[in-house]
């Protein structure tokens, strides 16, 4: 018998892959909504088996990049005249 046999004597890979579980990752809200958007998307994880998990993490990644790439490309606020009397 197969080490990979279970003790029923049946083999766990032959079953197929197993259904789709939640984690119970919580997230928590970061305040910026395009962010929380993007990680909301990760919930839907929880109803896809592992081999859709792959589209939804590359997807919430671009996306992340994106914003952080956002933040480079916004003006930095004007900076106020050095007064030399200070």
């Amino acid at each position: 018998m197969s080490e990979a046999m279970t003790d029923a004597g049946t083999d766990p890979a032959a079953a197929g892959p197993a259904a789709a579980a939640p984690l119970g990752v919580g997230r928590a809200p970061t305040g910026v909504p395009a962010v929380d958007a993007l990680l909301e998307r990760l919930a839907e994880t929880d109803h896809l088996t592992a081999d859709g998990h792959l589209a939804v993490y590359e997807d919430v990644h671009r996306g992340l990049r994106a914003e952080l790439t956002s933040l480079d490309a916004r003006p930095a606020p004007a900076s106020r005249p050095h007064d030399p009397r200070s």
